[in-house]
């Protein structure tokens, strides 16, 4: 397997998770491991790190890489919003940092033979976790076109949504889309010829990903998870998200809020009467995004914001 090293922003996560000895930390997204690797020096000699990932090969990679470490990690085949689940099966009240990079490997854009790649040629699946039942080949040859109109504007912002579900459904009319490069294919001449060499990105950029993420439930996990996460971190601990577009990156931003500032007095009165106790404190007000440098030589950086949060 092909897994890469190569971590977004690893100097800024490795400064904001704020770690010290003896830390309980979760990486609750473990890709190629490299966020990881980083965590655990920092934490040793007797400190904990908890990783999780919904995809066997990640796991597997991380067992390689963490193996002279093994006796202070623990690794689980789950989806981060399982963690309430994991740490009280394990007797934890709480940690000192979680660590969400919501970027997907290019070990799965590369070597998963799921899809997820618009240039190959694999079977239409885009399944993070193998366990999970829906499938992109079902999505895109069994749901009604309103439906995926809705998929591919709502998680994907794609404008010719319309357009491109009316062409896969008469195309599927004939015979079942199975291959991410048929799909592509369907999408490009879906799309108005002067919009397609106009762009920066593939034509098929938006519905892979908002294909990817109804398969996997995404936001639905994001919005479960950012609602629970005070409660899991001790206090004065770290909360770092990574995420790489915009309808993540909202979910984040509005909760963080919510829990920093969720008072619903009217403006003017002298002390609060609504009982709001805030739970989270923003590191930065803007969120941080990668320089230049990482930029041109990690090009995958490129979208991706950092948004850092404490436990008060």
């Amino acid at each position: 397997m092909g897994f890469e090293h190569t971590s977004v922003m690893p100097q800024e996560v490795h400064e904001h998770l704020n770690l010290k000895p003896g830390n309980i930390s979760v990486d609750c997204t473990l890709g190629g491991a490299g966020h990881a690797l980083a965590t655990i020096k920092a934490i040793l000699p007797d400190g904990l790190l908890i990783g999780i990932d919904q995809d066997l090969d990640a796991i597997a990679h991380a067992k390689k890489v963490l193996h002279p470490f093994k006796k202070n990690v623990q690794l689980i085949h789950s989806n981060f919003s399982d963690l309430p689940t994991i740490l009280n099966a394990n007797g934890i009240k709480g940690v000192n940092s979680i660590l969400l990079d919501l970027g997907f490997s290019l070990n799965q854009l590369k070597n998963g033979n799921r899809g997820f790649s618009f240039n190959k040629n694999e079977p239409l699946d885009m399944r993070m976790d193998i366990r999970n039942d829906l499938t992109a080949f079902e999505i895109i040859n069994s749901f009604e076109e309103n439906e995926l109109v809705n998929i591919f504007f709502k998680f994907g912002e794609e404008k010719f949504s319309r357009r491109i579900a009316k062409r896969i459904v008469e195309t599927r009319k004939n015979n079942p889309i199975h291959s991410s490069s048929e799909l592509s294919q369907i999408i490009t001449k879906a799309i108005p010829a002067k919009f397609v060499y106009g762009r920066r990105i593939h034509p098929a950029t938006k519905i892979f990903q908002a294909l990817r993420i109804a398969v996997n439930k995404e936001l639905e996990k994001l919005e479960m998870f950012m609602e629970i996460v005070p409660s899991l971190l001790l206090t004065g601990g770290r909360l770092c998200v990574i995420s790489f577009h915009s309808l993540e990156d909202r979910i984040v931003k509005q909760a963080i809020r919510r829990f920093e500032n969720g008072c619903t007095c009217p403006k003017g009165l002298p002390v609060c009467l609504c009982g709001f106790v805030p739970q989270l404190k923003s590191i930065f007000k803007k969120p941080l995004v990668p320089t230049k440098e990482e930029i041109n030589f990690n090009p995958m950086a490129r979208s991706s914001k950092l948004r850092v949060a404490q436990r008060v």
